[in-house]
């Protein structure tokens, strides 16, 4: 299978590069599997398209201000702040990383300091600072992790505002990714209240959304990527929800590719459900995959390409999902993770 199956041409003017005024105005594309229905929606009308004791999981992972600028030997470098590796260490994504290499001491806003401790591939690298609260100078100095497609200027502190609210779901609750799972971004309290009201269960898990997620595909067949890695946790009460809602025959409805690769990753060996607990998972999710978990899925419009397109492929079959992205450019629907977002029944 080549990754050329999952190209498809998108007006870059379709590319949403602020969050609307709120957040349920999205407009939600309904597409049901089995007969191809297309019906354009918006997303407030989420709660008519389900049914009681259904079970909708969200992510609640907290997307941490993981974007700095520092000098290193004078010269500014664009650092990504991925995850802790140990106490004062924590490893990097630079641009460029020509000027990190080891031993170099890195200059950050408000004084502090980091000295390169280890180098890593395509841009990788571990700093060792001076301080234990790494996670606190971050958010009073980092921004947004906005991903490259979404054009921002660093002196602009109004958007800069707005996007460490609205890059952010609003039950976000464990910080750790460095992406939102943007499939959530569309909730409001409205919403979720509806739901509720409505009988829908809501369970959660956390997936921390890392490198993985959105690391290009490099290779011409899919078969040869190899995804990262990434954490997750399901507690015994989203897992029993889970796993009743599967017993019972009704459907699982995941939030975005981060509950599917969750959910997924997590699918019992020997019988139906899923495991509770924390785990690591590099499960690469493209056509021919067999869901065991998920029945449903709510998730944004996603880069040509991409291991996310492939996943929905996956989920509705390959020619069924570019046909609905045709008709979504055709209807001008807005794209990638401020943008709209496709309900799959």
């Amino acid at each position: 299978m080549l990754v050329s199956e999952f190209d498809y041409h998108l007006p870059p003017e379709l590319i949403a590069q602020k969050p609307l005024p709120k957040r349920d105005e999205s407009r939600m594309m309904v597409l049901r599997r089995q007969t191809g229905e297309i019906i354009h929606a918006y997303f407030r009308e989420l709660p008519k398209f389900l049914s009681p004791r259904e079970v909708i999981v969200l992510n609640d992972s907290r997307v941490i201000p993981a974007r700095v600028w520092g000098l290193a030997n004078g010269k500014e470098v664009d650092f990504l702040f991925l995850r802790q590796t140990a106490p004062r260490r924590w490893e990097v994504l630079c641009r460029p990383a020509r000027r990190v290499e080891p031993g170099v001491r890195i200059i950050f806003p408000q004084g502090l300091e980091a000295v390169v401790c280890g180098q890593g591939v395509e841009g990788r690298r571990e700093l060792e600072f001076s301080t234990d609260d790494v996670l606190g100078w971050l958010k009073k100095a980092g921004f947004p992790p906005l991903p490259p497609y979404i054009k921002r200027r660093r002196d602009d502190e109004t958007l800069r505002r707005v996007d460490l609210t609205r890059y952010q779901t609003i039950y976000a609750r464990r910080e750790g990714s460095v992406a939102a799972p943007t499939a959530g971004l569309h909730f409001t309290r409205r919403v979720l209240r509806e739901l509720k009201q409505k009988g829908v269960i809501i369970a959660k898990v956390t997936l921390d959304v890392g490198l993985a997620t959105f690391q290009p595909v490099r290779v011409e067949k899919v078969e040869d990527h190899r995804m990262l890695e990434e954490t997750y946790s399901i507690s015994l009460a989203s897992a029993r929800e889970i796993n009743r809602a599967k017993e019972e025959g009704r459907p699982v409805l995941a939030v975005g590719t981060t509950v599917v690769r969750t959910l997924e990753s997590a699918a019992r060996e020997d019988g139906i459900g899923v495991k509770p607990g924390s785990g690591t998972t590099r499960l690469f999710i493209y056509p021919g995959f067999d869901f065991r978990i998920v029945d449903w899925l709510l998730t944004n419009f996603h880069l040509p390409r991409s291991t996310l397109l492939m996943l929905v492929a996956a989920f509705a079959g390959r020619e069924l999902i570019l046909q609905a992205y045709e008709e979504a450019i055709r209807e001008k629907y807005r794209f990638f993770s401020y943008g709209d977002c496709m309900l799959i029944l």
